[in-house]
């Protein structure tokens, strides 16, 4: 492996911490969606290092796994902002506090 280890785990790290703060901090649904897809490439990027480490091709596969629930959750999160935009003319999260259960 040309990158080393230590240097994978922080990209990553650095990564999610960013999506974390898209998360936590913006007030806009569509952003929400964004940080929750930086944090889940973050923990691919984890698992494609280890695999690479460790020689085995399971953190690969489950990179492959973990892009095919991005996409679904993409799509399905997309639907449900769009959706919510023509019911409330809004994207602020605490807009929908009806919601919760």
């Amino acid at each position: 492996m040309i990158v080393p280890f230590e240097h994978v785990i922080f990209f990553a790290s650095l990564l999610f911490f960013m999506g974390l703060a898209a998360v936590v901090i913006r007030r806009n649904l569509v952003m929400v969606l964004l940080g929750v897809e930086v944090m889940l490439n973050a923990a691919g990027i984890v698992f494609v290092g280890a695999s690479l480490r460790w020689m085995s091709l399971e953190g690969q596969g489950f990179v492959l796994f973990i892009m095919g629930v991005a996409a679904a959750e993409v799509a399905l999160g997309l639907a449900l902002v769009v959706y919510a935009r023509s019911l409330k003319d809004s994207l602020d999260p605490n807009d929908f506090s009806e919601l919760k259960g």
